[in-house]
């Protein structure tokens, strides 16, 4: 098996085999450059991908896993992965079940969402994939909305959300991984459920089929289930490969939930597609300990992870010496020009001398702690800020931004290790049209991967395409040289720094209904987590405070505080986790005409406010990186 090294700080590619070409698409099966993938029109659909690639490297390595059984890592080959996929295959065979007809996969990322998948997908079914710690309520809408029949939990963790909404659930078939407990639920334990051995069944469907209905954030409690087909997710995954060329040797480490289609489509299907090996992460917590012990080459990840990252590595220097800070400074100014000039952006100067050096001391180490042989980390969900961006890719992490939506399976554009701009999002991948509405300037895509439309919303889907049917994605964009940058927004929508898209009037209206409350403005744009400036109502909230400050202790404000948070609280319990209000500040002014914080209609002027009130608003994540 060939190598994947280090070469002078940087990672070579297999030996005998070459970075991907200008024409590497046409060329994949006269070349042999590109031998190891399934062909498109070799796997058809997702579940004949799978079983081109069992049949192609039957003995390989396919996932690794740490089994709290055994209490070590373990790994399954492809032949093994497909004998466990013949058993669901032959359990699912028996339930009631029909080709169309909806199952679920409610856990975190394991080799049992992939068998479960490939099971499913072979007979037909309809895979709704869920968040392991959704709220009960949401999982309810979701069951509920899709028609789901079978769903299938890992732990007792996701039974005990199950049970808050049992009355919801009498329809639906339950199968636990491991063996669980409830008082509600009758759930049947997969060692009860399988046969002892399967037989490998393939009902025949078009590629155009419906693969999977994918439920987007939502803020109101109304999600969308976005009809993703077999297509659309397959030709994503092959675009996507010659945008990165992935070798049987990489070896990727998945952490991102598989309910989110980013991590899905290319952390799933592109490996699979590539014969990559795949490694999943025991927990969050863990994953710094998980990354020294898989060394994996390829990544897919949030800005968040990378944020952490660098906050944790800025802390350390404000610890350390002068001497290292210095250090560290050179090496980041002179390796971004080492970027710069392997990029042809930039001409060599004297100061490329002690790159070298440099690299050895502050670079080398810093790609230690990503396992020392990291060679693609795709970053997508949420901007990356430039300024992280280029301190990584100067210190020889080589991150690629990319976009896209749920809607486009989802990716639209990537940057490549050849083209690299993180002030951007990349370039576009294969057979994806753009074009931007010549009033708003929004982003219009058309594509294979471009969703069917919206389960059982008809009026959402004909709100979504314009009568050209091109997908409006709701963002501003620009395309210059190849490189497509986001400028901003049709629509107020904040993105959280792990990728989260909450519209903050949403959260705003529901807080506003408060009397105490006046104005409130929700901010967390590329942040940690959401907070809120608010303008109290001086007069309701003084005739409060005198009815029933008696009945607390504390200062005038720390009893107005402790109010307002659990009204607060109280107004968006029926949020997502993620859109709630963790932190809010308190403003004096009101926001007015005159002080040019509302506009003639009484509108927020969002960026005003938060430009006035920046200080007040970093307070309130300091500490939080």
């Amino acid at each position: 098996m060939a190598n994947i090294g280090r070469k002078q700080g940087r990672l070579k590619f297999p030996e005998g085999i070459m970075k991907v070409h200008e024409n590497v698409y046409e060329g994949f099966d006269e070349t042999g450059l590109a031998s190891h993938l399934v062909q498109l029109q070799e796997a058809q659909t997702l579940d004949g991908l799978f079983r081109a690639r069992v049949k192609r490297s039957p003995d390989a390595e396919a996932y690794r896993f740490f089994s709290k059984r055994s209490d070590k890592w373990e790994s399954m080959s492809w032949q093994v992965v497909s004998e466990q996929v013949a058993r669901w295959q032959s359990a699912l065979n028996n339930e009631d079940l029909e080709p169309g007809d909806r199952v679920a996969v409610m856990m975190e990322n394991c080799v049992y969402w992939v068998i479960m998948d490939q099971a499913a997908l072979a007979l037909g079914l309809i895979l709704v994939p869920l968040y392991a710690n959704d709220r009960p309520s949401n999982l309810a809408y979701v069951l509920k909305d899709s028609g789901v029949k079978l769903l299938l939990i890992k732990e007792q963790e996701q039974a005990d959300q199950l049970e808050r909404i049992a009355d919801e659930l009498q329809h639906l078939q339950l199968r636990s991984v491991l063996p669980v407990t409830s008082a509600s639920l009758s759930v049947v334990c997969i060692d009860d459920w399988l046969p002892d051995k399967g037989e490998a069944i393939v009902r025949s469907h078009s590629p155009d089929a419906l693969a999977s209905i994918v439920y987007t954030s939502g803020t109101t409690g109304y999600p969308k289930g976005v009809m993703l087909s077999h297509k659309n997710m397959l030709w994503n995954a092959w675009a996507g490969l010659h945008s990165m060329m992935i070798y049987p040797e990489d070896q990727h480490l998945s952490f991102l939930p598989l309910s989110h289609t980013l991590e899905r489509t290319v952390g799933y299907y592109l490996m699979m597609m590539a014969g990559a090996k795949v490694a999943y992460n025991r927990s969050i917590p863990e994953l710094a300990e998980d990354i020294q012990i898989i060394k994996p080459t390829i990544m897919i990840t949030v800005p968040r992870i990378f944020e952490r990252v660098h906050a944790k590595i800025l802390a350390r220097l404000e610890e350390g010496s002068a001497l290292k800070y210095f250090l560290y400074k050179r090496s980041v100014d002179i390796g971004w020009q080492h970027f710069l000039i392997e990029q042809g952006r930039a001409k060599w100067s004297i100061g490329q001398l002690f790159h070298s050096l440099l690299d050895k001391l502050v670079g080398a180490k810093i790609r230690e702690r990503l396992g020392g042989r990291l060679r693609i980390g795709i970053v997508g969900g949420a901007p990356m800020p430039e300024a992280i961006a280029k301190v990584f890719l100067a210190l020889g992490v080589p991150l690629l931004q990319g976009y896209g939506l749920t809607e486009t399976s989802p990716i639209i554009s990537v940057n490549t290790t050849e083209r690299n701009d993180p002030k951007s999002v990349g370039s576009l991948l294969r057979d994806v049209e753009i074009k931007n509405d010549p009033e708003t300037g929004e982003l219009l895509v058309k594509g294979p991967g471009v969703m069917r439309g919206y389960w059982n919303r008809e009026q959402a889907t004909r709100d979504t395409f314009d009568s050209e049917g091109w997908l409006k994605t709701g963002d501003i964009t620009r395309y210059e040289n190849d490189y497509l940058y986001i400028t901003g927004r049709v629509k107020d929508i904040i993105v959280l720094a792990n990728g989260e898209k909450i519209p903050p009037t949403d959260v705003e209206t529901a807080i506003m209904l408060d009397s105490l409350i006046e104005q409130v403005l929700v901010i967390g744009e590329g942040r940690p987590f959401l907070s809120a400036l608010l303008v109290l109502n001086k007069g309701a909230a003084e005739k409060w405070y005198q009815k029933f400050a008696s009945r607390r202790s504390g200062t005038r404000e720390d009893i107005l505080r402790e109010e307002l948070k659990e009204r607060i609280r109280d107004h968006t319990r029926e949020f997502p986790g993620y859109a709630r209000i963790y932190k809010f500040a308190l403003v004096d002014q009101e926001w007015t005409i005159e002080n040019e914080l509302l506009t003639p209609t009484l509108k927020v002027k969002r960026a005003r406010v938060l430009e006035r009130y920046k200080g007040l608003i970093d307070g309130l994540y300091e500490g939080h990186a």
